[in-house]
């Protein structure tokens, strides 16, 4: 009898997952296997990711016992994990979605090589993390990736995608393989952000019905009004493989005006990945040369941190974030532009903060959007400064979206909310800019 090993990692569900399709296709048995990796456990602490995590392969289990089939848990190193499941129900292969962090690269070359000892193949599959495959999309001038997103989006656009896939409708899991309980985060104190949202597939399926329903039509006009709440909030379910990029793009119209702003977000996102596919040491190296050595300024950092920096629209943002790890996209920009343009701190600074809180933070996105707004990225405007009162007039005119994230001065009415010091607000309140900005 052929037994196979689906082993997921960053693609947590059963619709439109190639490596789990492959893997059932090819094997009488099917052992379906998540490995909690002990060097990502011990190397980030992120609470939050890690609840999110345990609610998602929690609606991994269920989806997998309606097939008949269940998800067999194991702790420790993933080679030597997968390795010894091999062994035990003497798998003749193993199918695992392909990956583009250096880590993932090394990890799956570690697999290959073990698993080869014991005659057992591994299958990487691509285009599960991705809607289109890194390695698909090349510049015409014959450079390993694209340096512009414009000429990448339009050529992303015109690329064929697989139709999705339907989930397997039966499971035969070897009786004899045994996994260990789903991880618990909560019973070690491990509680983060008091307003996460919860993680899985049957969770993500049921957000993306309602955002295609409707509320897409207005991204267009609406995705950067702060106080409108009118992103997708989608980013943490295709983070963790929850739901396909490709099944979400194939489900976009692109009829509509919102529609084509939300599929630019979801091409942004593999735009990332292909940089970092192909730069691997872009997660930690500037991807572009600063000429200018970052300041240290340690009060700096830590204001920052605890949404204090006087500027109540980077604060909002701030506070949303440790209350609900997750930040609008157009707050995210605010905070990292103040923190790298404004106080001259370290983009890897702000990146590991955001990788802390962050739900929906990987290698490929966190990581480069910190350097397209730090300058050592991908922006064609490297010197862009944003100011956050400029920002605040046109992305909360009303001050709605302040008010929500800091109390101590909801008081204030209109606009009046971003100048607090204006209004005499004493700084046992509320701290005063650690910066001047024209304008104040």
């Amino acid at each position: 009898m052929t037994v196979t090993i689906a082993l997921f990692t960053r693609d947590l569900r059963v619709r439109d997952n190639p490596m789990l399709t492959a893997a059932v296709r090819e094997g009488a048995a099917v052992v379906p296997l998540f490995v909690v990796d002990e060097q990502i456990v011990a190397g980030r602490s992120s609470p939050n990711q890690a609840r999110f995590l345990a609610a998602a392969l929690a609606e991994l289990d269920t989806a997998l016992h309606a097939a008949g089939g269940w998800l067999v848990v194991r702790y420790g190193d993933v080679v030597d994990a997968v390795d010894r499941v091999a062994r035990e129900v003497h798998a003749d292969s193993v199918h695992v979605a392909r990956d583009v962090s250096w880590y993932s690269r090394k990890r799956e070359a570690a697999l290959r090589e073990r698993l080869a000892r014991r005659s057992c193949l591994l299958h990487a599959h691509p285009a599960s993390i991705t809607a289109v495959d890194p390695a698909e999309l090349s510049p015409s001038t014959g450079r390993d990736h694209f340096a512009v997103f414009a000429p990448y989006y339009r050529r992303w656009l015109d690329t064929p995608l697989r139709r999705p896939l339907h989930a397997p409708r039966e499971l035969i899991v070897p009786v004899p393989v045994t996994g260990e309980p789903l991880p618990d985060y909560a019973a070690h104190g491990r509680t983060g952000s008091p307003r996460l949202a919860v993680g899985g597939a049957i969770t993500g399926r049921k957000l993306l019905a309602e955002w295609l329903s409707g509320a897409v039509l207005d991204y267009a006009n609406h995705s950067d009004d702060l106080a409108a709440d009118a992103t997708s909030r989608l980013s943490p379910y295709l983070h963790f493989g929850c739901l396909s990029p490709t099944e979400v793009r194939t489900r976009t119209d692109l009829s509509s005006a919102g529609g084509q702003a939300f599929a630019r977000q979801l091409a942004w996102r593999d735009f990332n990945h292909q940089l970092l596919a192909a730069r691997p040491d872009a997660g930690w190296h500037d991807y572009r040369t600063r000429r200018t050595a970052w300041r240290e300024d340690p009060a700096a950092v830590a204001a920052w941190r605890g949404g204090r920096t006087g500027y109540p629209v980077v604060d909002a943002g701030l506070r949303q974030l440790l209350e609900e790890g997750w930040m609008p996209g157009r707050a995210r920009l605010i905070a990292a532009s103040f923190l790298t343009k404004t106080l001259g701190i370290d983009w890897r600074i702000g990146a590991d903060h955001f990788r802390e809180w962050l739900v929906d933070a990987d290698v490929a996105n966190n990581q480069l959007n910190w350097q397209w707004v730090a300058g050592t990225g991908t922006d064609t405007r490297p010197n862009r400064v944003l100011n956050p009162l400029r920002q605040a007039e046109r992305h909360d005119p009303d001050g709605e979206y302040v008010r929500r994230w800091i109390p101590e001065l909801a008081h204030l009415p209109g606009a009046a909310v971003h100048r607090p010091w204006r209004a005499a607000v004493s700084p046992d309140i509320y701290p005063a800019p650690l910066v001047e900005f024209p304008g104040m």
